[in-house]
């Protein structure tokens, strides 16, 4: 027989999107984008008075150096976060189906409720955390590379915004926002 012969069928359900698969849904992207970059201007000022920044360059230099890095690479963090998590339920679902009671647990609390089952609240959890350090990664990196040379204060700097600004609505159930 032929390798295209040999394929398995695919059957692929139809799901309501998860919440986090909204944040990239084009009608709501662009309220996602503002609320990012709302976020992110509040925790840029935020760290610039308690890192006392004031030293090294002004608010208004500060600011406008970084807030489209940090919103931007923290964008893409969070889109990787979000891919992995669809990825992770894709191959779930193709791989064992529904029919398996606890990868069905799994995809269930993946897809619409975090707290439904503990195996799909700790891919989640480890999703949040892998976009977390991708913002770490980015913030320290690159965006104040060249702007704080401190290394500490840097990634004191790093880590917060990391924290702060990791995508937390992952955890948000969809019964929350569909009741």
């Amino acid at each position: 027989m032929r390798w295209y012969m040999m394929k398995k069928k695919i059957k692929l359900y139809n799901i309501v999107f998860p919440i986090w698969f909204l944040l990239f849904y084009p009608p709501i992207v662009l309220a996602t984008l503002l609320g990012n970059f709302i976020i992110d201007s509040l925790v840029l000022v935020a760290c610039f008075y308690a890192f006392k920044l004031v030293n090294l360059l002004s608010l208004k230099e500060f600011y406008s150096r970084n807030v489209i890095k940090v919103w931007a690479l923290g964008f893409l963090a969070d889109a990787v976060g979000a891919g992995l998590l669809f990825l992770i339920s894709e191959f779930l679902l193709t791989r064992f189906g529904v029919s398996d009671e606890f990868v069905s647990g799994i995809i269930h609390a993946v897809s619409f409720d975090p707290f439904y089952h503990a195996g799909g609240l700790i891919v989640i959890l480890l999703s949040i955390l892998i976009a977390g350090l991708l913002i770490f990664v980015f913030n320290y990196g690159i965006v104040f590379k060249n702007q704080v040379a401190d290394r500490y204060l840097r990634f004191k700097l790093a880590l917060t915004i990391a924290v702060v600004t990791m995508p937390w609505t992952f955890l948000i159930p969809n019964r929350w926002i569909n009741s």
